[in-house]
């Protein structure tokens, strides 16, 4: 090889090298563009999150958790011994129609 195609061979190389550089260079910027926007979103997310959670405290008024959530569950088992009487009710108001129009008829 002569030195001129030696010269023009390491610039092919270094052209080339510049050339993947500037690609990933590019890359990255994009790279850093995008993880800058999915920290902002991330960022909303979590004040959204710090909002309801302080929403949900304030309307706690400093209740107990776990006391709610018994009182909870005690109102849903007062609710299904309320139906449970209900349907009886209506059962024996049914019935005792059935025994008026019994005796109408």
């Amino acid at each position: 090889m002569t030195e001129s195609t030696m010269m023009q061979t390491d610039l092919d190389l270094l052209a080339e090298r510049v050339e993947k550089a500037a690609t990933l260079v590019q890359r990255l910027k994009e790279d850093r563009q995008r993880l800058e926007r999915e920290r902002d979103e991330v960022a909303l997310r979590l004040q959204e999150t710090e909002r309801r959670l302080q929403e949900t405290e304030r309307r706690l008024q400093g209740q107990d958790v776990s006391a709610v959530m018994g009182e909870l569950q005690t109102l849903r088992q007062s609710q299904r011994q309320w139906d449970g009487e209900r349907r009886e009710v209506a059962s024996r108001i049914e019935s005792l129609v059935k025994k008026l129009e019994r005796l109408e008829g």
